[in-house]
């Protein structure tokens, strides 16, 4: 039997908002790896599995976890949310792939990716089109990245004029981080009447989303289940919904 290791994006962890071929992923699997969390929105929909999980921040364990149970001629299935190659786990399973390929029991390990939606997508759709021209994802967490590179990105993405998706925008250690990050736009030359809005719990319950101005965002609480999106120059509220236009004559 093959030894595959599926690194699975799950979207938002409901079904609905899953991939027909991350379903079949996991369907196919024998285990299922992931952060307790995201674990937990799937059991209701596939209470046959083994589960194995780990706290947060035991990525890179929960990575070497997935060798060990392929080596075991398990079909494993590694699960994130949203998109597996979007700030996903798809990365760190492939860097560790040399560490593993040649050790005994281990030989014919391979890995296989599985797209899902990330909170770009998903949550754009509720907002209307705010992403609908060039746009970038920019997320605010400092724990991998500087904040002195993530300052650099955040000026850069307004100096090109992009439409911009922000992940993980503030959390119990960073409660200023996206009021921070508004002031740096701002003085990078992002008008505080530009559109913006955010999505909480998207695809899941107590899920909202709010829109707003730029200025009007400054002084929003939000925590890290929220998605924030900032327009472009040229992004424009109609009927209730954010949207950035894509060129055409109309």
């Amino acid at each position: 039997m093959d030894k595959i290791i599926y690194v699975v994006g799950m979207g938002p962890g409901n079904r609905e908002g899953m991939t027909l071929q991350a379903n079949e992923a996991l369907e196919r699997c024998d285990v299922i790896v992931g952060y307790t969390t995201y674990v937990e929105l799937l059991k209701p929909n596939f209470p046959e599995k083994e589960y194995v999980t780990t706290a947060m921040r035991q990525e890179i364990e929960r990575c070497k976890l997935c060798y060990d149970l392929a080596a075991q001629g398990k079909q494993v299935a590694l699960v994130c949310s949203g998109d597996a190659g979007t700030y996903g786990m798809a990365a760190p399973m492939f860097e560790l792939l040399p560490e593993y390929e040649n050790r005994p029991g281990y030989e014919g390990i391979s890995i296989e990716v599985v797209s899902g939606v990330t909170a770009a997508n998903s949550g754009a759709a509720i907002l209307g089109a705010p992403l609908n021209h060039d746009y970038c994802i920019i997320s605010l967490s400092d724990l991998l990245t500087s904040w002195e590179t993530i300052e650099k990105r955040l000026r850069a993405a307004v100096t090109g004029d992009f439409a911009i998706a922000i992940y993980n925008p503030s959390s119990h250690k960073r409660k200023d981080y996206l009021k921070r990050a508004i002031e740096i736009m701002t003085d990078a030359g992002a008008e505080p009447e530009r559109v913006c809005g955010y999505v909480r719990n998207i695809g899941r319950e107590g899920m909202e989303s709010h829109m707003m101005t730029l200025g009007e965002l400054h002084d929003k609480e939000v925590d890290m289940f929220t998605t924030v999106f900032i327009g472009n120059s040229r992004s424009y509220l109609q009927n209730g919904k954010l949207i950035t236009k894509r060129g055409y004559s109309i």
